[in-house]
């Protein structure tokens, strides 16, 4: 073997994960993990339950005094509410790319990473549930939109694109939970027998009396296949109706026929930006660094890029649609986002998602990871924008001059939308302490068959080399579960 070959077969940098790693110390790493995490962990806890202690107060006082403390009125009944509901609903999408769309393609680096993004997915939907009942005002009235016959003698009416919402929503959340819950059941049986105390009768209740057999396996993995396959369409087609809620409308730069595919990419364009944030962030606070590696995630930047491209061509295309079309009222939207009392906003959102995204395209700035934590929040910001760029411009400069006006949120909204990142980092945090963030059968199924292709590589260079046929590879040894 040459010392090319050599070096490239021993290059760190270039593995998404070390094959020689033992399967013993894989079940010790991530069981610590959910006992000892860095200080950072403490403190991002604190922070979030600050952040979701004053969202608390915000619906408390809005709850008391109205929407008018929220800014609220006639032309602007939609504005930060509904964006940050699009935004939370596009961050979901995250779980459903790496998890399923990966797990079909076979792309296993997803492995050591996948679980804490289904964790997002579910986090997520939990978090964009919160905005339509707050914006109901009257809170208590949320169960109008299940379909039953209420006391009034009338149905919803199921022609609403808000009916649409809450049977997706829902239809997609109960589905990521099912498919969170069935990809954990092996590595809760790891903890199961390697816990005590409250944490053994947790895992030994969830677990499902695991046995890791042959039989169950072959149920375990066609069902979440099946889970997989079901769960990608209806991904698309949670935010295609999401993004129906504008485009049934007749509102000026809203009744466009483009806007599923739009909204769907900016779902996938801010999931992939979550994920680059998660991703250092627990990669810090548990000691990741042997599975969340910088291959792995050179390569989640690298299809950040990709889906960025994606949604700036959508949105250009929107654009030139506009500037091309009849209509007026339409186009008048389009400038004035532009030039108008929104424009800096506007101008924001195409820097941080249009062209920022091109430094993902230098390999410095993809292994640095304090580069990337600031990139990936930079790119949401963006994407947040984008998101409030549809709704507010629009509702400013609607059809009839009467609603013509410019709107600035209040102080409520915005301790709404800040608490609910507050709540989705408490309810994430918890998750990752409790429940294994990284899926250890995975990440040994990974460690198992690269092991196998590097000792394939080796036998296959020494026989090119010297026609001795190689020594046969040595079966790793099972240090775990």
């Amino acid at each position: 073997m040459n010392s090319a070959a050599a070096k490239h077969l021993t290059d760190e940098q270039t593995k998404d994960i070390d094959e020689n790693i033992e399967w013993a110390k894989i079940n010790k790493d991530v069981l610590r993990s959910m006992e000892n995490p860095r200080r950072g962990y403490w403190v991002a806890m604190f922070i979030s339950v600050c952040l979701f202690g004053v969202m608390i107060f915000a619906e408390v006082w809005q709850y008391n005094y109205g929407m008018g403390d929220a800014l609220l009125n006639t032309s602007h009944m939609w504005d930060l509410y509904i964006s940050t509901f699009v935004f939370w609903i596009g961050m979901s999408h995250s779980g459903t790319l790496l998890s399923a769309i990966l797990h079909l393609t076979h792309a296993d680096w997803r492995k050591p990473i996948y679980r804490f993004a289904e964790a997002m997915t579910t986090f997520s939907l939990m978090t964009a549930g919160i905005f339509p009942v707050i914006h109901l005002g009257r809170v208590w009235n949320f169960y109008w939109v299940m379909p039953y016959m209420s006391d009034r003698g009338i149905w919803p009416n199921f022609r609403s694109p808000l009916i649409w919402d809450a049977f997706a929503i829902t239809a997609y959340l109960t589905s990521s939970v099912l498919f969170l819950y069935v990809g954990m059941i092996p590595d809760l049986a790891i903890c199961r027998d390697n816990t005590t105390g409250w944490r053994k009768k947790l895992y030994t209740f969830l677990s499902l009396g695991w046995r890791g057999d042959d039989a169950q396996w072959r149920h375990f993995r066609f069902t979440y296949l099946v889970i997989a396959c079901f769960l990608i369409p209806l991904a698309v087609s949670v935010h295609s109706i999401v993004a129906m809620d504008f485009a049934m409308a007749i509102m000026p730069g809203w009744h466009v026929t483009t806007f599923p595919p739009y909204f769907v990419a900016g779902a996938l364009y801010s999931g992939c930006s979550a994920i680059i944030t998660l991703f250092i962030l627990l990669r810090y606070f548990f000691k990741f660094e042997e599975y969340m590696t910088m291959p792995i995630l050179d390569k989640v930047c690298k299809l950040t890029f990709v889906i960025a491209m994606v949604w700036t061509y959508l949105n250009l295309i929107e654009f030139a649609s506009v500037w091309y079309g009849h209509d007026i009222p339409s186009k008048e939207v389009l400038i004035a986002k532009a030039t108008g009392p929104y424009s800096p906003f506007f101008w924001g959102m195409m820097v941080l998602g249009s062209v920022l995204p091109f430094a993902l395209l230098s390999k410095f700035v993809r292994r640095n990871m304090y580069v990337m934590f600031f990139v990936s929040i930079f790119l949401n910001v963006g994407m947040w924008l984008e998101r409030w760029m549809i709704v507010t411009p629009t509702l400013s400069l609607g059809y009839h001059p009467q609603a013509f006006n410019v709107m600035w949120p209040g102080w409520v909204e915005w301790a709404m939308v800040g608490g609910s990142f507050g709540w989705f980092g408490m309810l994430f945090l918890m998750f990752v302490k409790i429940f294994p963030c990284v899926s250890m059968y995975e990440v040994k199924e990974m460690v198992y068959h690269r092991k196998r292709t590097t000792y394939a590589d080796v036998d296959e260079m020494m026989e090119l080399h010297s026609g001795v046929p190689g020594p046969e590879p040595k079966p790793q040894e099972n240090g775990g579960s």
